[in-house]
């Protein structure tokens, strides 16, 4: 097959892929694959199959035709098809939670020497070392990633990559507690999505809809959050996109479980811990069984909860998510006071408060935890992040925690 038709063979493909006839697709790919001796046109059949087997939660086929990617980028010699590739390496390796792997490979992409992609890729590159270093709960590293995403959409009026950014910034104030920016920037990527997304696949409808939902859940606006993440999933169900369908079936679970509607819960949460395993979604397992485990304390079947965070722990630890691990350490802490056990207390306590100051997560002017309860932050240029109040009281210009050469924080 030589370079015209397999160039026609790969718009074939699209057409079927846009199509939703995705199955169809993969197939005339594959076969390009198999017959193709155009080198330049195997690399961007390749690209096809990476970000087809990524919507469609098939992330070990994904890395699999990522690996293929590099050795074609390689014999190319080519350094814009070389740091596409390890852009692609790097998202299918944050997409199986490696997310160590990701930042190496995203490191890679930055320490290429220049090209005309690197103006085009860079701000996806460092969104997807920003997913990484918040998958490890590394905050203010993750922080100055999003925001060097966003400059690099700014500056070369990409919408799509700023819509994407505004999701993940939703996700990081989620998880640290500023509940009222966890949804504005989802809702600002929505804005994104109907002022110049005509165009666009649905999925970044989809993608802002669900951060919205996870926003509304968390500040108690139930309704509001159940609509979000019914249109979210229609989308998904739709699209056949099985990653999305199981971070909506989690949050659907969230909702009925903040409504009391356990009964309810629990078939939701099993639903998105079967996707969620059979894609290698491990972050998102921690997530369900830590639902699960605040759904068994609720009814007071404290051995099954503690059965459920003793799994998510293994998890969270290999995949080395700090928070999670935090989290799981604080409702064990609540368990064994309530049921007097000293011993095992302690020792919940003591690795709690090590979370904390590994995940850097209290407030260097007041010393009080940061994530503990929904309160407003407000970042600094060095992306310390503080409690907006205590900026306000303390009237400093200057970072007090890059300032600082040894002060420990204390806890409340």
């Amino acid at each position: 097959m030589g370079q015209d038709q397999t160039k026609q063979q790969i718009a074939k493909g699209l057409q079927l892929y846009q199509s939703n006839q995705t199955e169809k697709a993969l197939q005339v790919w594959t076969k390009v694959l198999e017959k193709s001796s155009d080198l330049v046109g195997r690399f961007r059949v390749l690209g096809c199959l990476v970000t087809a087997h990524s919507e469609m939660g098939r992330y070990k086929e994904m890395l699999k035709f990522a690996v293929v990617q590099i050795d074609t980028a390689r014999e190319l010699e080519d350094a814009d098809f070389l740091l596409e590739s390890y852009l692609n390496l790097a998202r299918s390796n944050e997409k199986l939670c490696e997310f160590h792997k990701t930042i190496s490979y995203c490191k890679t992409c930055l320490g290429l020497p220049g090209t005309r992609a690197a103006t085009q890729l860079g701000g996806q590159v460092s969104l997807s070392m920003g997913n990484a270093f918040l998958g490890l709960s590394l905050f203010q590293k993750a922080l100055e990633s999003f925001e060097k995403a966003l400059r690099y959409a700014h500056n070369n009026d990409d919408t799509m990559l700023e819509c994407r950014v505004c999701c993940s910034l939703g996700s990081f104030y989620a998880q640290v507690k500023d509940y009222e920016k966890a949804l504005f920037f989802p809702c600002k990527a929505a804005e994104l999505v109907n002022d110049y997304g005509k165009g666009w696949s649905l999925k970044y409808r989809a993608m802002s809809q669900y951060h919205m939902a996870v926003a509304y859940r968390l500040l108690g606006h139930l309704g509001s959050a159940m609509e979000c993440c019914e249109e979210s999933m229609k989308i998904a169900l739709q699209h056949g996109d099985r990653p999305l369908q199981a971070l909506c079936l989690l949050c659907f679970a969230d909702i009925h479980r903040s409504r009391g509607d356990l009964e309810t819960a629990f078939p939701r949460y099993d639903s998105a811990m079967s996707i969620m395993t059979e894609i290698g979604n491990r972050l998102g397992q921690v997530q369900v069984l830590l639902g699960v485990a605040k759904c068994w304390v609720a009814r007071k079947a404290l051995d099954k909860a503690l059965e459920a965070i003793e799994r998510a722990q293994d998890l969270a630890e290999e995949v080395g998510n700090k928070l999670s691990q935090l989290k799981l350490h604080c409702l064990s802490e609540s368990i064994y006071r309530s049921r007097g056990l000293q011993r095992e207390l302690r020792a919940h306590v003591v690795r709690f408060h090590e979370c904390v100051e590994e995940t850097e997560l209290y407030c260097g002017l007041c010393g009080e935890s940061i994530g503990e309860k929904n309160s407003r932050l407000q970042a600094l240029p060095c992306s310390h992040i503080f409690h907006l109040r205590c900026l306000q009281n303390n009237g400093t210009r200057s970072c007090p925690n890059c300032h600082r050469s040894s002060m420990k924080p204390g806890f409340v």
